[in-house]
């Protein structure tokens, strides 16, 4: 509990969904941080209903923006750097495929450019996807010696930020730059209001007293409370720093037990259980390709780093739809995220 506290700790994309729950998990351990990132994408950002403004330093910039970049980070001088920023959203890739691949490729790149110019050693946590794989829709789990690949922009780009990482650790590992990646699976809870994303999608319809129009019902995904990822990335970060003999300097999968990964079907269907509401299936066979099947093994996080997941799949679909509804009840959204992290530490 106490590792945290005084270290300097960059995070990019702070102002993001799991850039903010990790911001204040972060808060809560004692780190002096600096986060990184755009401005929030919306109104009720969980960013700004965390107040992190506030209570942390945070730059509004574009991490395309290598000059303004590298000044922020070498003025900072970081030891751990958690690399969150990015084009996240698959459709959206679609529509700006240039743009997603210069935020997640070069933005990656200039971000490690500018810690290899610093004085002083970095430790980096890159995190990308588990959609960085050749997707061959099997039946078994992607172990992190599966070929990489991508069908969509999105999930190319991102294969290719591995490649990145991976280039600049061999490369530049002696200028003292520490480097990993974090694959994590689906992740859930609450703030998330991101636009064609399935629980927010289905907030959204259910606020509204609708019906929630489902793309891909039959689709399986690793689904995650975010707090499970998150406590990986920090696991991961601790052993990458501490390792005297370079250690830890890989690809990591972070996702749910076996028996916990689901249909979007069986998602919907099991928030409605907390949050009653109906949906109908809006398959479209003429709409851009989405993943049909993905599922992660994570033996090797859980052989390596001792990580293992801590909320069940129930466990995550339920505390994700309590916070909705809570916020929706008038309840302070900070005091329940602050609730969830303790709540999530205790079962931990």
């Amino acid at each position: 509990m106490t590792y945290w506290n005084g270290k300097r700790v960059l995070i990019t994309g702070h102002t993001g969904f799991k850039g903010a729950w990790l911001s204040e998990l972060l808060l809560g351990k004692g780190a002096e941080l600096l986060g990184v990132a755009l401005a929030p994408d919306d109104k009720d950002s969980l960013h700004d209903r965390l107040s992190l403004e506030r209570r942390m330093t945070g730059v509004l910039l574009d991490i395309r923006e290598a000059p303004a970049l590298a000044r922020e980070v070498r003025g900072f001088r970081p030891e751990i750097v958690l690399h969150l920023a990015a084009q996240s959203l698959v459709r959206r890739s679609y529509r700006d495929p240039v743009g997603t691949w210069a935020s997640n490729v070069m933005g990656t790149v200039n971000l490690l450019e500018a810690l290899r110019g610093q004085d002083q050693p970095a430790t980096v946590v890159i995190v990308t996807t588990d959609k960085v794989y050749e997707n061959n829709e099997w039946a078994f789990a992607y172990r992190e010696i599966d070929p990489l690949g991508g069908h969509d922009p999105y999930s190319a780009s991102k294969a290719a930020t591995e490649l990145v990482a991976a280039s600049w650790r061999r490369s530049f590992g002696s200028d003292g730059l520490r480097i990993a990646t974090a694959r994590a699976g689906n992740v859930i809870g609450g703030g998330d209001w991101a636009e064609d994303r399935l629980v927010p999608d289905i907030v959204r319809a259910l606020r509204a007293g609708g019906t929630i129009d489902i793309r891909n019902p039959a689709s399986i995904r690793p689904w995650q409370h975010v707090l499970d990822p998150l406590k990986g990335y920090l696991m991961l970060a601790e052993k990458l720093h501490e390792a005297s003999d370079g250690g830890f300097q890989s690809a990591y999968n972070f996702g749910p037990e076996p028996a916990d990964i689901h249909s979007v079907q069986r998602l919907v269907e099991t928030m409605l259980r907390h949050w009653p509401g109906h949906w109908t299936d809006a398959s479209d066979p003429d709409a851009v390709h989405e993943a049909g099947r993905l599922s992660l093994s994570i033996d090797k996080a859980r052989c390596e780093l001792g990580w293992s997941p801590v909320w069940s799949f129930e466990d995550a679909v339920e505390r994700t739809v309590h916070w909705y509804r809570q916020v929706d009840l008038g309840a302070d959204p900070a005091q329940i995220t602050r609730d969830q992290i303790a709540a999530f530490e205790e079962a931990a």
